[in-house]
């Protein structure tokens, strides 16, 4: 499918936007802290995705933007398409989404679906979803993924050719897992030898 560099932009924050939340401290990876701690660390997002027509940012958009990133974890969570179709409508209907064709900051024209005046929340809620939204309208949502690494569970976006990507990371979920496996069948393959022998020792005696 087709992305275009906005499309690639909202896919971003949004992957990122998930991420920042706080894991399980009972989970197997020991658990993660809130990424989004405070308004400071909320600007510092902004600004890393240069998110345009953002005001000054308070308490209440913190709180927002915590909300709909628990409602864009369904989406990644969400095993059947109608599922994650449904909870997309809800987040863009809410974010009063208002489309209008733009070429701000010298990128070329393209679409921003949140209102003028929109608040950080409705803005991500409204670019971030239809985002999102192209992947269920294309038959992709199963590309919206977690990281198969038991200690990991990070959220991504396979946009591998053959839908083969398992990790966040390959060079770092991916090798560590590669490289747990590989022992594993070491010390397997050892034990074996090592089982034989005791039977050859026997035979002999």
């Amino acid at each position: 499918m087709l992305i275009t560099h906005d499309t690639r932009c909202a896919l971003d924050a949004v992957v990122d936007l998930v991420n920042s939340a706080p894991d399980d401290p009972d989970d197997e990876g020991g658990g993660s802290p809130e990424g989004l701690a405070d308004v400071a660390a909320l600007r510092e997002f902004v600004r890393n995705h240069s998110i345009s027509d953002v005001g000054a940012l308070t308490e209440r958009d913190l709180a927002a933007v915590r909300r709909i990133r628990t409602r864009f974890a369904e989406v990644f969570a969400a095993a059947e398409a109608h599922v994650a179709a449904s909870l997309l409508n809800e987040l863009v209907a809410a974010a009063g989404t208002t489309p209008r064709l733009t070429d701000h900051d010298g990128y070329d024209w393209h679409v921003h679906y949140f209102a003028p005046g929109a608040s950080v929340a409705d803005h991500l809620a409204a670019d971030c979803g239809m985002a999102l939204a192209f992947f269920v309208v294309a038959g992709e949502q199963e590309r919206l993924r977690r990281c198969e690494a038991p200690d990991c569970r990070r959220a991504f976006i396979d946009l591998s050719r053959n839908r083969s990507r398992r990790y966040c990371d390959s060079r770092t979920c991916g090798n560590r897992l590669h490289v747990a496996a590989y022992r594993a069948r070491r010390r397997e393959a050892a034990g074996q030898e090592q089982e034989q022998e005791l039977q050859q020792e026997q035979v002999v005696q």
